[in-house]
């Protein structure tokens, strides 16, 4: 595999989210061991669409200044800040289907949690932007990140039952690692 800028997978701090924590959310958000295993086919539906995904994705940031505000400074976007978050945007979409729900992945969303805060942002690529992408995008974000996800899933001949399936996964994913990401932006035992 080819060594992508700032992807520290398996080499973070411990988060302090648990994984009893994470469990409760997982039966919180009703995923489930069919869950898994539909996620994985939807990464492996997934795996040669990840640069049309991102595609989609940039050009819907992109389009809205309010969102492409949060790569650069002065209404100027930072284009190897742009490029360096999306080859690792597209690892995520590889991680999030494939990988294991245990310690590291429980590990690498609190470090995806603090680039998207204050704590760590811009630091991981040196970036010149602004320092925080707020809390209330993070949020509204898991809709368009979802909507947008099923016509990928239909473009590999599976039955629609199970293109549903793939998106309830993939649904129950992302809401998940929102929620894994929105911690450092919540007051000390309120998470």
């Amino acid at each position: 595999m080819e060594k992508i800028k700032g992807y520290t997978y398996g080499q973070v701090a411990k988060s302090p989210v648990s994984l009893t924590d994470l469990d409760l959310l997982k039966k919180t958000v009703l995923f489930s061991a069919d869950d898994e295993k539909y996620l994985r086919l939807a990464g492996e539906v997934l795996k040669d669409q990840t640069n049309e995904v991102l595609d989609l994705w940039y050009g819907f940031v992109g389009g809205n200044e309010h969102l492409v505000h949060y790569f650069g400074k002065g209404g100027k976007p930072d284009m190897d800040y742009l490029a360096a978050v999306r080859v690792r945007f597209g690892q995520w979409i590889v991680d999030l289907c494939n990988r294991p729900y245990d310690q590291d992945w429980l590990n690498y969303q609190h470090e995806i949690a603090l680039r998207h805060h204050s704590t760590k942002k811009n630091k991981t690529d040196g970036a010149e932007a602004v320092p925080i992408i707020h809390y209330r995008y993070l949020v509204a974000f898991i809709f368009p990140i979802t909507a947008t996800i099923k016509d990928f899933l239909t473009k590999k001949g599976q039955d629609a039952e199970t293109v549903e399936k793939m998106y309830a996964a993939w649904f129950k994913a992302v809401t998940l690692t929102v929620i894994l990401w929105t911690y450092p932006y919540i007051n000390k035992n309120e998470f």
